[in-house]
C-alpha cells in the first residue's frame, strides 16, 4: 500500500514539473483566436445558408 502513496506523489510531483513548463497565452493573443474563430464561424454558416437555399430552390424547380 505504501508503493502506492510513493507513485501518487510521483506522479503528482511530475504533474506539477510540467505544469510550469506551460507557455499560456496573454489576453490579446486569446482575443486574436477567439474574433478568428467568430469570423469563420459567420462565414461559414452565410456560406452553407447560401448553398442550402440554392439547393432548396434547385430541388422545387425538379420536384
Amino acid at each position: 500500500m505504501k508503493k502506492l502513496w510513493e507513485k501518487i506523489a510521483e506522479f503528482l510531483a511530475d504533474v506539477q514539473a510540467e505544469l510550469k513548463k506551460v507557455s499560456y497565452p496573454t489576453r490579446d493573443e486569446t482575443l486574436g483566436s477567439a474574433s478568428v474563430v467568430v469570423v469563420l464561424c459567420i462565414i461559414m454558416s452565410l456560406y452553407l445558408s447560401l448553398i442550402d437555399s440554392v439547393l432548396v430552390w434547385l430541388v422545387k424547380q425538379i420536384l
